[in-house]
């Protein structure tokens, strides 16, 4: 994402040309003093375009975006150098990771996955494979799978806050609550938070290797850093996944 120097309140542009890619890498090793960086991800496949992010919305690729093929093959280049020690992509598809791999071995992905949001099943599914490791992000749907989300809050959300726009938090709101409410029992049985028992839930699908959950305050760290040790029996499993069918909250499959 590379923000245009004399306009720093325009939008970033998502980039992956060879030379900015290795611009870059040299600049981040300078500034952080080290010799090699140990993962480097591609955060999204290039379009060529300004990044208008609203709600994980984004722009059509443009004919001046970069290839797959051509931005890889720098990453798979700075690899080879010793610049870096692993490679990864975010938010690519499975055609796209196939792809990739042709060139050089796709070390890590990292797609969002949570309860709600299901969709990387496919991803995840070409990565255990592929003997690749993935990092999830957004386990908690952006906060909806915390068991602190209600009607009201959503309405009491800034107008610019770009939550009130987002199906998942208006037309999606209703089911998607409905399935962070049926995760209460289970918590309760492993004397957990409802927090955790969503980004356990995660954990458990096979093939994932770690999730990235975000926080603002310590608090809520203390509501999840205990996650991963809560292991979710089968029967859990089964019980979660009768929850989001009946509910109807989301998009992808309920079990692998």
């Amino acid at each position: 994402m590379v923000w245009d120097p004399d306009n720093p309140q325009a939008a970033p542009r998502r980039i992956m040309k060879p030379a900015s890619v290795r611009r870059e890498i040299e600049d981040s090793l300078r500034r952080l003093g080290v010799d090699h960086i140990d993962l480097y991800q591609v955060h999204y496949p290039d379009t060529g375009e300004s990044l208008e992010y609203a709600g994980g919305g984004f722009g059509a690729v443009s004919p001046n975006a970069t290839p797959l093929e051509e931005y890889w093959q720098v990453m798979a280049d700075l690899k080879a150098e010793g610049k870096v020690r692993a490679i990864g992509l975010s938010n690519h598809s499975a055609q796209q990771l196939e792809a990739a791999e042709r060139i050089a071995h796709v070390d890590v992905i990292q797609p969002p996955f949570s309860a709600i949001n299901r969709s990387a099943a496919p991803e995840i599914a070409w990565a255990a494979a592929h003997g690749t490791g993935v990092i999830v992000y957004s386990p908690l749907q952006s906060g909806l799978l915390t068991g602190t989300f209600s009607a009201e809050r959503v309405d009491r959300l800034p107008a610019d806050d770009w939550r009130t726009a987002h199906h998942d938090f208006t037309t999606g709101l209703a089911a998607n609550l409905r399935l962070a409410d049926a995760l209460r029992p289970v918590a309760e049985r492993h004397g957990a938070t409802v927090t955790e028992v969503a980004i356990a839930w995660a954990l458990a699908w096979p093939g994932i290797t770690g999730a990235i959950v975000g926080a603002r305050t310590a608090r809520q760290v203390d509501g999840w850093i205990t996650a991963g040790a809560v292991e979710l029996t089968r029967a859990d499993l089964d019980e979660i996944a009768t929850a989001i069918t009946t509910s109807r909250a989301g998009t992808g499959p309920a079990r692998p």
